[in-house]
């Protein structure tokens, strides 16, 4: 009786720790498609339309449109999230780093968090700061015409 009582506390404490452990550690990631992720930033996050199509060729090219992206570089540093984010900007586990936040906020569906300090490193060091733009979308001629594809 004692053997069976303690097993059933065992597992209920067991759970009761997984779940509120989990519940800080677990994000809400997503996969964006390419026109619903131009019209969130443009609407919700106040993203430039002149440069809308820098950032989305940007995105794709760098987290392939997905939140939850995590990289690492060859220097051991990260990149985290949608906009691929160095770990030089955020802490991880608390707030922190240039942008003053989480890095693992940066993983999450809502893009509050990353798209605030994508902004801030566009803002002073311009695309330069990711390979991909570099490599990928310096040409204008590999921008995606977001007025043809995406009504925007």
């Amino acid at each position: 009786m004692r053997a069976a009582l303690f097993g059933s506390w065992f597992w209920l404490g067991l759970g009761l720790l997984l779940l509120l452990a989990g519940d800080s550690v677990l994000v809400s990631a997503k996969h964006f498609l390419r026109c619903e992720l131009a019209r969130k930033l443009l609407d919700q996050h106040g993203f430039e339309r002149s440069l809308l199509s820098n950032w989305i060729c940007l995105l794709e090219h760098e987290s392939d449109l997905d939140t939850g992206r995590i990289a690492t570089n060859p220097n051991g540093s990260r990149n985290y999230g949608l906009f691929q984010i160095n770990g030089r900007f955020c802490q991880e586990g608390r707030r922190g780093g240039i942008c003053n936040a989480k890095c693992e906020d940066f993983l999450e569906e809502n893009l509050r968090e990353s798209a605030t300090c994508a902004k801030r490193i566009q803002t002073t060091d311009g695309f330069r700061h990711w390979a991909g733009w570099q490599r990928y979308c310096r040409n204008t001629q590999n921008l995606p015409n977001l007025k043809v594809i995406c009504g925007i």
